[in-house]
């Protein structure tokens, strides 16, 4: 088994020392930064220097989930003691998405919201409408609970599978009036799994797709004002309890000084070292900036994964329809049509946020699965399409904005957890003893979407702190 490769002349190199250092400024590193802060310990953030450069939009998850239902998201900003003022900015929306499709744009949001229109669209009748959100409801409702109070994270090899059981009258799972849907409805409810999921190729667990189609029945929510949204909220909370951000340019090593986990950066004499190292990038994409000589092997494994490409575009705000949600699943062409493109088919997702420097102005947001070796390229023309499809009239009122895309610290990159992996199963973020590393391994929850991000960062945090105590 290949460790972290020993340096043992230091005479030379400028260290720093902090408690922990946390690789990756996605969400789940945020949150458990924010929280290993709180408990005391001195933090570095390591991050890309091309994700710190993003456009905030280009950051932030498709849909809020768990924000107005007692989900996990409004337990972890008030965890987290995001101060009140900030919180407040969390707004209520009315819908969660709209899912649109050739001859179809369905809005998503409430219990009778979402019945009525899946019955005025012709998916299946009103009474079946009614009864599959009204399971829907009992069985998200059911897995919010057991989510808000499952360790989630273990430190060893004790197993932790949850899959079995009942919350108060309720079979944990998917009713069966939502397994078992006609023809017609099950690529809506697909689409939606699609777009709220983090998985790669792998199948949503039953819990977990349970989880995502109902999270949507409490409406939407987002800031209605210009950033610091959730993920700029996430970075200030990390800087009040005095963590550190540091971004990287070019490669570095992971080490081990004095039994101690190190960042060796290339090109410098500068080392970093923890007593503990956290790693909250997707190992697939973090071995792509390390040296495969020294790569250890827990970050070494390969698993199938993807990348959800985002599309930066700006849309002046008098052409966008009324009627559109600031959130949109789009189905792409029918299943009946010749695809255009490889991605004519695939679900993709568009946001709109305000432009708090441009007043007549959208900032959108457009994402797309990509596999490995697909053309990029192709995919954002696709992407731009959408767009356009969705707005008619506005013909060159649709500004595409480059940026340059992160290797490795981006939440865009979407792996499979191992066999028998995955929520409901707790996942073992211990890599090794000596030294202290963890792994902040996404993949284990990314059939629970934004969730699971925050759910991982949160009782990873928790864990890794109180073993540094």
């Amino acid at each position: 088994m290949r460790r972290l490769t020993r340096v043992t002349d230091t005479t030379r190199l400028r260290a720093r020392r902090w408690d922990a250092l946390v690789v990756g400024s996605g969400v789940s590193a945020l949150v458990a930064a924010a929280r290993l802060g709180s408990a005391g310990h001195r933090v570095l953030v390591v991050e890309e220097d091309a994700t710190r450069a993003l456009h905030p939009a280009l950051r932030e998850p498709f849909f809020l989930a768990g924000s107005r239902d007692g989900g996990v998201l409004e337990a972890c900003i008030r965890e987290l003691s995001i101060p009140l003022l900030d919180r407040r900015r969390l707004g209520t929306e009315r819908l969660a998405y709209q899912v649109t499709g050739p001859g179809l744009r369905l809005d998503v949001g409430g219990p009778d919201i979402t019945s009525n229109e899946i019955a005025r669209w012709g998916l299946c009748g009103a009474e079946d409408a009614a009864a599959l959100v009204r399971a829907l409801g009992e069985a998200t409702e059911a897995e919010r609970q057991v989510m808000l109070t499952s360790p989630l994270v273990r430190l060893g090899r004790r197993l932790g599978i949850n899959r079995a059981g009942t919350t108060g009258s309720h079979m944990r799972g998917l009713p069966a009036e939502v397994a078992r849907t006609g023809p017609s409805l099950q690529p809506v409810l697909d689409a939606q799994v699609s777009a709220l999921s983090n998985l790669a190729t792998g199948a949503v667990s039953p819990e977990a797709r349970a989880r995502l189609l109902g999270c949507s029945l409490a409406g939407g929510a987002g800031f209605g004002d210009g950033p610091p949204w959730l993920v700029g909220l996430l970075r200030k909370r990390v800087e009040e309890v005095h963590g550190e951000f540091r971004s990287v340019a070019n490669g570095f090593s992971l080490v081990s000084v004095e039994n101690r986990p190190g960042i060796l950066i290339e090109g410098t004499q500068e080392i970093w070292i923890g007593r503990a190292l956290v790693l909250a990038a997707a190992p697939g994409a973090l071995a792509q900036v390390l040296d495969p000589e020294t790569t250890p092997d827990f970050v070494q494994a390969r698993r199938p994964r993807c990348r959800r490409i985002g599309l930066h575009l700006q849309v002046d705000r008098d052409v966008l329809p009324r009627g559109m949600c600031p959130r949109v699943v789009d189905l792409g062409n029918a299943p009946s049509e010749t695809p255009k493109t490889p991605f004519s088919a695939r679900v993709a997702s568009i946001t709109a946020y305000a432009n708090p420097n441009q007043s007549e102005q959208f900032d959108l947001v457009a994402r797309l699965r990509v596999n490995e070796g697909e053309d990029i390229a192709a995919a954002e023309d696709e992407l731009e399409s959408r767009v356009h499809a969705l707005m008619p009239f506005a013909t060159d009122r649709i500004q595409r904005r480059a940026y340059r895309r992160p290797v490795w610290d981006d939440d865009g990159w979407l792996e499979d957890p191992g066999p028998g992996s995955g929520w409901p199963a707790e996942i073992n973020i211990r890599s090794l003893s000596k030294p202290a590393v963890y792994q902040l391994d996404r993949a284990c929850v990314g059939n629970l979407g934004i969730e699971g991000d925050l759910l991982l960062g949160w009782r990873g945090g928790d864990a890794i702190a109180a073993e540094l105590n």
